[in-house]
């Protein structure tokens, strides 16, 4: 029996296996500090998700320093250190390909916070209490 035909619902179950693959060992290599890098040993990095391409071949990795603390410089660090990664990914995963990583800030925590202010602000308070009122 040979392998079944991938549907678009296993190829997304595997992208996010894998890509949750690559995420912790990503995270495994920046916890136990194995990159030889003073920028990254001074600051606790979270690798919040990893997007892999359809193929495999790309990974997008959303990283957030501890605190939000110099974003720019953790970053520029782990755009450095992308060959490091990307050795060590592809070593310990054992793909086909070993795929390409790039570094992106993760933004949702700031959009989250910035939706949270929105919301406690006093004009949509009253607009959210109306709304309530005209339902009873």
């Amino acid at each position: 029996m040979g392998n079944k035909p991938a549907t678009p619902e296993t190829r997304s179950v595997r992208l996010l296996k894998v890509g949750e693959q690559v995420r912790h060992v990503i995270s495994e290599l920046l916890t136990r500090q194995m990159v030889h890098d003073d920028v990254l040993t001074a600051h606790a990095v979270s690798v919040t998700e990893v997007r892999m391409s359809p193929d495999l071949r790309h990974a997008t990795v959303f990283v957030k320093p501890l605190l939000g603390e110099d974003e720019d410089a953790v970053l520029k660090a782990l755009r450095t250190n992308t060959a490091f990664f990307q050795k060590e990914v592809a070593g310990k995963l054992r793909l086909k390909y070993a795929a390409k990583i790039k570094f992106l800030p993760d933004e949702t925590f700031d959009e989250a916070d910035r939706i949270e202010r929105l919301l406690r602000d006093p004009k949509v308070a009253r607009d959210l209490d109306d709304d309530q009122g005209d339902g009873e």
